[in-house]
This record gives C-alpha cells, sequence and structure tokens, in this order.
C-alpha cells in the first residue's frame, strides 16, 4: 500500500566500497534504508581501485530497494542528494564514458606527492590550505598523467565519488566546492578553480576536465529518463551538487555552525571544526568550504575504524563464525579491565598523514593477552591518532569544548567514552546513524526551500542520543599510554622507512 502524499528527502552516501540509500521524512527520521558493498580491487601493491559500473549499479540497486522498503510512490521524493568519501580519482572519457575509479585508500601517487611537496608545497597551501599527499585527486591526476598518457589523454571530465553517481542520476558533469576544495584544488577562501594552482601540480591543461563547480546545496540536475527506469526514482526529480562526506556527516550529526566541533570514526579519522574563516595554518590538513562564509577546518587520515572493518574481515567473519562480528569485537574489549602495560597498536593500515611508508603494528604482547586485549589495543590506537589530529586542531588555535561522534565507530558502547575519557571533554552521539546520507538530505531540503537554511534544517532533523561525560579517573591512565604511542611511533619510522625501500626495490 502507498503511503500518503507527503514529502521525502533521499539521502545517499558512497564510501570507499559500501553503498547505502537512506530515505527521510522532513523531520529526519528514517523511514528505509538499503545498503550494498561493493568490490575493492588492488592490482598491484598501493592500488585500490573499483568498478565504476557495479558502483553505478550497485547505486540503482539500493535506490530502488530503498524506494520499495518505504511503500511510497517516487514522486514522494521531494529531491535527492548525495554525499561521497573524498579524494581519489574518477575519470570519465571524452563521451562521458567511465574511465577509472581509484579510491581514497590509494598510496600509488605517494612519490608524486613527495616531489610535488618539495617543490610547491608552501605555494600550494597558500593557495589551497593543503599540501600534496598521496591519495589527493589532483597528485593522482599527476601521477596518471605521468604513467598513463593514454588514459589521461582519453580523460574528458575528472570527478569525485559522489559525482560519478550524480552524473549517471542526471548526466551533468558537476562538482562542489566542498569536495573539490577538500581535495585542493580550488583556491581558497573563494573557493573557486586556479590557473596557478592547476599549474603547480603540472595540471595546466587540465583545466578543461574539471566539471562545473556548484555550491552543495544548488541543483545539479534532474533524474533522467534512463536513471528513473534504473533506479525506480521519478523522472525530473531534483538532484543537488552533494557533498564531501566528512562535512555531509557532519551536519547529519548536528554540527553545522562556528564553533562546532565533529569527530568521525569511519574509514577515516576525521576530526574537524566549522568556521566562518578558514583556519590558516601549514600544520592543518585541510580546509573544506561549503557555502559562503562556511568552512570546516579538518584533521585527518585513513586510520580509524577500518582497522576494525580489516580486523573482523581477516580474523572474525573467518567461516562465518558469528552473526553479529562487531558486536563480538565489542563484547571482547568490555571483558578487559585496562592496565598501563596492555598491548598497543598502530592503526596505521594505510599509512599515515605523516608518512605513506607508517605500518601497523601490535606492540607489547604476552603471553598471557587475549584476543580481548588485542582488541582494546585497536581500539586505544585509533582513538590515540585521532587524538594527535584534535592537539593540531588545537594548536592551530581552534577550541574544542565538547564534539559530536559519529560513523560507525560512534556505534561502539566503549569508543565514546574512550574518546570524552582520552580527550577531556563531553562527546554527543547523534540519534541518527547515518549521519552522512542525512546531511546529504538535510542539503536536499535547503535546495527545494523545505527549510530555510542549514541551521533550520539541522536544528529540525537532527537530535542528540547520548552524551558521554569524561571520567578523570582515567584521563591519566590514556594521558600515559598516549605518551608510549608516540614514543613507539618515532622508534619505527626508521625501520618503516626502510621496509618502504625494500618494497620499492622488489
Amino acid at each position: 500500500m502507498v503511503k500518503s502524499a507527503q514529502k521525502y528527502l533521499l539521502g545517499l552516501d558512497a564510501g570507499n566500497t559500501v553503498i547505502k540509500a537512506v530515505l527521510f521524512d522532513l523531520e529526519g527520521q528514517q523511514v528505509a534504508m538499503q545498503v550494498l558493498d561493493g568490490q575493492t580491487s588492488t592490482p598491484q601493491p598501493g592500488y585500490v581501485e573499483r568498478d565504476l559500473g557495479e558502483l553505478w549499479a550497485n547505486a540503482g540497486t539500493v535506490i530502488a530497494a530503498c524506494i520499495a522498503e518505504a511503500e511510497i510512490a517516487a514522486e514522494q521524493i521531494a529531491a535527492v542528494g548525495c554525499a561521497g568519501h573524498g579524494n581519489g580519482l574518477y575519470l570519465l572519457d571524452k563521451s562521458g564514458a567511465p574511465l577509472l575509479g581509484i579510491q581514497s585508500l590509494d598510496t600509488r601517487a605517494a612519490s608524486v606527492a613527495e616531489e610535488l611537496s618539495l617543490a610547491h608545497g608552501d605555494r600550494l597551501h597558500e593557495l589551497c590550505l593543503q599540501k600534496p599527499w598521496p591519495s589527493q585527486t589532483p597528485a593522482l591526476l599527476a601521477w596518471v598523467k605521468r604513467h598513463k598518457p593514454d588514459l589521461y589523454a582519453a580523460t574528458g571530465t575528472v570527478l569525485l565519488c559522489k559525482d560519478f553517481i550524480t552524473n549517471r542520476l542526471t548526466g551533468a558533469r558537476v562538482s562542489d566546492i566542498s569536495d573539490m576544495s577538500g581535495c585542493g584544488l580550488t583556491r581558497m577562501p573563494q573557493a573557486t578553480y586556479d590557473a596557478e594552482l592547476l599549474a603547480l601540480y603540472g595540471l595546466a591543461d587540465a583545466e578543461e576536465m574539471l566539471p562545473r563547480l556548484i555550491d552543495p546545496a544548488d541543483i545539479a540536475g534532474h533524474v533522467t529518463a534512463e536513471a528513473a527506469k534504473i533506479t525506480g526514482l521519478a523522472e525530473g526529480t531534483p538532484v543537488i551538487g552533494g557533498y564531501f562526506d566528512v562535512v555531509s556527516s557532519a551536519l547529519g550529526s548536528g554540527a553545522g555552525c562556528a564553533g562546532d566541533a565533529s569527530i568521525i570514526a569511519g574509514t577515516w579519522s576525521i576530526n574537524q571544526v566549522f568556521s566562518d574563516a578558514p583556519v590558516v595554518d601549514p600544520n592543518v590538513f585541510m580546509v573544506s568550504a561549503f557555502g559562503a562564509g562556511q568552512f570546516v577546518n579538518i584533521e585527518a587520515s585513513a586510520t580509524s575504524a577500518v582497522n576494525l572493518e580489516w580486523y573482523v574481515r581477516e580474523f572474525v567473519e573467518r567461516g562465518g563464525h558469528h552473526d553479529d562480528p562487531f558486536g563480538y569485537c565489542n563484547q571482547r574489549v568490555g571483558e578487559i579491565a585496562p592496565r598501563l602495560d596492555d598491548p598497543f597498536f598502530h592503526p596505521f593500515l594505510y599509512g599515515s598523514g605523516q608518512g605513506a611508508e607508517f605500518r601497523a603494528g601490535f606492540y607489547g604482547v604476552a603471553g598471557w593477552h587475549t584476543e580481548g586485549h588485542m582488541l582494546r589495543a585497536l581500539f586505544e590506537g585509533v582513538m590515540f591518532e585521532h587524538r594527535r589530529h584534535i592537539a593540531v586542531l588545537q594548536d592551530a588555535g581552534v577550541n574544542i569544548d565538547r564534539a559530536i561522534l559519529s560513523g560507525g565507530g560512534a556505534r561502539s558502547p566503549h569508543w565514546p567514552q574512550m574518546f570524552a575519557d582520552c580527550l577531556g571533554v563531553p562527546i554527543v552521539v547523534a540519534e541518527a546513524q547515518e549521519t552522512g546520507a542525512l546531511g546529504a538530505a538535510i542539503g536536499a531540503a535547503v535546495a527545494v526551500e523545505l527549510v530555510a537554511d542549514y541551521a533550520e534544517g539541522i536544528a529540525k532533523m537532527t537530535r542528540p542520543r547520548q552524551t558521554f561525560a569524561p571520567n578523570p579517573a582515567m584521563r591519566a591512565h590514556y594521558q600515559k599510554r598516549a605518551e608510549i604511542f608516540a614514543t613507539l611511533s618515532d622508534a619505527m619510522q626508521p625501520i618503516w622507512a626502510q621496509m618502504r625501500s625494500l618494497e620499492d626495490n622488489s
């Protein structure tokens, strides 16, 4: 039975593998959700790619299934918004056909990024408030130009993850300022393309490949007849420019005003604070713009819950022994009474913002330690790397009195309290679990004037679920262990560098 003719908003969230379609009512309540996990390809060490045909097929499947689950008419969906992982590289040829999909965990461009940093790092930061790094979109494009010249010559459009889905939905070749500023391809604070910036990347000839640039909550286009057949959406449904997913997740968790702090424990460790003007500090990883006078100052690296996802995939899910593998891990962590001499874990499975050569590892393991100790070490290691990022923001002059935690890590019964104890500030967990999709839906509501602005959308469509107050008794414990964690990182760097040289020579 089709429900009454009330309006809904569809939020899409495209991560490095998973794509979600989530339907919300106008109060931000989740009505239906469908999820599909795609395949990642690693054709060589350091390469992390995806098949773009599969990505679009999965998007069509989850959208259609979400509409069917909700039992609504497609015409009741007022607008669609998509969020996607930042950086990486998604290329279309000159006819609009997919060429290449590189995820933001890829490190093939490490040497290119290092060269760019040595040659132009300071000037690049002056222009875009970001220095080159391995998975950064322009560094990857420069790698393609150098190592795959035929592919580069065939490229018609450079997109980011969510832009590819928007393109398949609407036919439009657009991107939004939050994603393009987040990947270092715009002059800041203007958030516009810049010829000098491209030239410094060695991409002076790439300007014609860049998509039309719009604000995230601007309408990028409308669902085409072809996309309507694939997705079940109504032809003509508005689709907005969409968001760099870290911005969208923050909006969907309830952050968005100047001074709000958002921590996202997902694939990436995202630590961000909103402001009216960008923080200008070469130690801060990046700044993203998402509207006039609206900026997010971001410290981030691929060092967060992706480590737990790896552990679950490789050690817990083998043979299908656990129906709830993440619940199993949380149970094991809860069994451990923390001690100062517990094992440590470096969460560097995909390198670090401090160096692509960083590697993960367990340290200080003894015969009496159990799987629970190993998992608690993993939880702590992820948290300590978040703590290091937050310290960089604080050193740049950003004050954090409380923070909203979102991402998969926020669903753990242990991680939010660990963050509160270690950081010494209250940690708020949002009611919504699918904050990335909800943030995109809030932007869609702004675009079709169902709310006046982000502030009204956030107030109307987000709510806190729980607040975790710091336990002062644990502060000294985490302080001491964080110091040892950092000492271990320093001690391992020469070994990681040596391992990198062995990899290069293999």
